[in-house]
């Protein structure tokens, strides 16, 4: 299978040169006349000695603009984040325009396969949803995403990784939730790297805090983030600002409140250690403005992630963003275009790590079996689209046509078998049969068949990636870890 990765978009931009010019300066503003409370005291402390202006009353950091470029210039403008296959072609280049899609987090209820209703994620759904990513070669990453709820906090973060780290070679990136978990997953990854150089060498996990909008730096966050900064782990501190309520009900109002926030967390990671890779982190949406909940698949969230992704190559800052995701509560119509849709906007702004693109329903609370393949098919098609029309000589085929001639066909021509894998996205869930093949296949709708693929794939054995050895020495040295991920 030709798998698309790490294609440069950047083709579609809904903001203008002037534009991103005017949201820039409306933050630095924001930094410098508003400012942003910052709840940790450590954190109120490097700001202060790099030159900020914090008042310990309200806690209110004000910044002015030069030191808010400075310090986000310290960050990496890319980052690589890794899988753990020989070759390096699990790995993602995160920069520039290059774009990358997976699954996102973190759902607190499953859908299982052939399944209308959710149920309440539990820790073997980590290690399934792993199994799947594995398998579904469009999805580039495996971001947790489910929460297992039949484990304590404290437990959450390692058997989280550790599921994840045993059951698929591809990236894990995972929200985090106590500095102890965040310490025991980095020990854990170390000790599956051979070595903490080694980690930091071919990072394959990488790890999740949060900023709470408008214009705040949560103090049990902060700690998350300078314990992950300390280890130089790769790092994203995104923010959800929503349009009418923690944000200006205005696209562009949110947008500067989404930059400003993020670039708060960039710079409190570059205070703890300089150097630390780091993305710009958007997750912006907008309300229901009639009970005021959450939407995740507005058209309006594919936009203000598309300019995020301007913004980011603004300031020289990999991405972070959100896409491909559905309000609906089933795998319907309304599944499949509010996903395509959003994920299309995103990939072709050039969106570089562009996560909750597959498997995600009901407004981020149920995470399906069936829909991790079809956003699996979608991805690959949203992908076909990033790649573009090639054109060059060999493409534009003149001596084929000349062979031809007029009236001509090109069927049995080298040139045709030549590119007709490469040219052409060649669906693995799609029906492309005349109605009467279809028929008599059992005429199945697309639901149908990747229900069918999705069990096909958790029928199979599982397969550890760790080997023996390595399981059996992290049963040993990680607390809380659960013996039967390990088997």
């Amino acid at each position: 299978m030709n798998v698309r990765k790490g294609l440069p978009g950047g083709q579609y931009k809904p903001l203008q040169e002037a534009d991103i010019e005017k949201i820039h300066q409306t933050c630095m503003r924001a930094f410098a006349e508003i400012g942003i409370q910052v709840n940790f005291k450590q954190a109120r402390e490097l700001f202060r000695k790099a030159g900020a202006e914090v008042d310990e009353t309200t806690r209110i950091v004000k910044i002015p603009a030069d030191l808010v470029q400075e310090l986000i210039s310290k960050a990496p403008s890319t980052v690589r984040l890794c899988g753990r296959d020989e070759n390096g072609e699990l790995d993602c280049d995160i920069g520039g325009t290059k774009v990358y899609m997976g699954t996102g987090g973190t759902a607190l209820n499953v859908q299982d396969p052939g399944s209308n209703d959710a149920r309440r994620a539990a820790l073997e759904d980590v290690k399934n949803m792993a199994r799947m990513v594995d398998a579904l070669d469009n999805i580039h990453f495996y971001m947790l995403n489910v929460y297992p709820g039949d484990l304590p906090v404290e437990q959450i973060d390692v058997n989280r990784f550790g599921a994840a780290l045993n059951f698929t070679r591809k990236h894990i990136m995972g929200g985090v939730y106590t500095v102890e978990g965040v310490r025991d997953v980095i020990k854990m990854a170390e000790i599956i790297a051979g070595s903490p150089e080694k980690l930091r060498e071919r990072p394959f996990i990488s790890m999740v805090t949060c900023n709470i909008s408008p214009f705040k730096l949560d103090e049990s966050y902060m700690h998350l983030a300078m314990e992950a900064a300390r280890n130089r782990i790769p790092l994203v501190v995104p923010a959800e600002p929503l349009c009418g309520a923690t944000a200006p009900i205005t696209l562009a109002g949110n947008v500067v409140v989404q930059t400003v926030d993020t670039l708060g967390g960039i710079m409190f990671t570059q205070l703890v250690n300089p150097g630390t890779p780091v993305f710009f982190g958007c997750i912006s949406s907008i309300t229901d403005l009639r009970d005021m909940k959450y939407l995740s698949g507005a058209v309006e969230m594919g936009l203000m992630n598309a300019a995020s992704a301007q913004m980011a190559r603004f300031y020289d800052l990999p991405l972070y963003s959100t896409a491909g995701m559905s309000d609906s509560k089933v795998n319907d119509g309304q599944a499949g275009y509010e996903s395509a849709i959003t994920g299309l906007m995103v990939a072709l702004a050039g969106g570089n790590f562009i996560h909750d693109a597959a498997g995600f329903l009901e407004f981020c609370l149920t995470a399906s079996y069936d829909k991790l393949v079809i956003d699996n098919e979608i991805i690959g098609m949203v992908m076909r689209a990033v790649e573009g029309i090639q054109v060059n000589e060999a493409t534009l085929a003149f001596d084929e046509l000349k062979k031809a001639g007029p009236g001509g066909h090109f069927v049995s021509m080298r040139h045709t078998r030549r590119y007709m894998r490469s040219e052409q996205y060649v669906p693995q869930l799609s029906d492309r049969e005349n109605r009467d093949k279809w028929q008599a296949a059992g005429a199945r709708d697309s639901r149908a068949r990747a229900v069918e693929k999705a069990r096909e794939i958790l029928n199979r054995p599982e397969q550890p990636v760790l080997a023996a050895e390595i399981r059996k020495r992290l049963v040993q040295e990680i607390d809380g870890l659960q013996l039967e991920l390990m088997k």
